[in-house]
């Protein structure tokens, strides 16, 4: 199963031109993911603690990679839109290598994919790097 995902997956909307990657998930290799900013965690979920979480109120959820180059820009400013949601709504990331059945399950099938969930199920998603402000006010939105 994680094999099929990984084939499926390609780099996020416009890695082609952002970082020349025009390779599969499977055999793309990159550095590490950029920094977070200091004093925000964003928590990382898998496909069994993803199931864990309840399905009460709102979260913003990352569907990234660390060989993904647009993911990697996606990271600090996921970081900033945790910080300017606070408490109101959770933030996670998924990685989609260590999670295929959740990617599978909400049909991530570019990355990075940003999905906003209200009480268990989505509402708002994003596909490609997308800015603090929009992911700000769609959680702001489901609330």
């Amino acid at each position: 199963m994680e094999g099929v995902l990984k084939m499926a997956l390609v780099c996020g909307l416009g890695c082609a031109t952002l970082t020349g990657c025009d390779k599969l998930a499977s055999g793309f290799q990159s550095g590490p993911a950029a920094p977070a900013q200091a004093g925000v965690h964003v928590a990382e979920l898998n496909d069994a603690t993803f199931g864990a979480q309840p399905a009460q109120g709102v979260m913003l959820v990352d569907f990234w990679a660390p060989w993904c180059g647009p993911c990697r820009t996606q990271g600090p400013i996921l970081e900033k839109a945790a910080a300017q949601i606070g408490a109101s709504a959770k933030v996670f990331k998924v990685n989609v290598d260590n999670a295929p059945e959740t990617a599978q399950k909400y049909g991530v099938g570019s990355i990075p994919t940003l999905i906003v969930f209200k009480d268990g199920k989505p509402v708002k998603q994003f596909v490609g790097v997308t800015q603090a402000d929009e992911l700000v006010a769609a959680v702001k939105a489901a609330q």
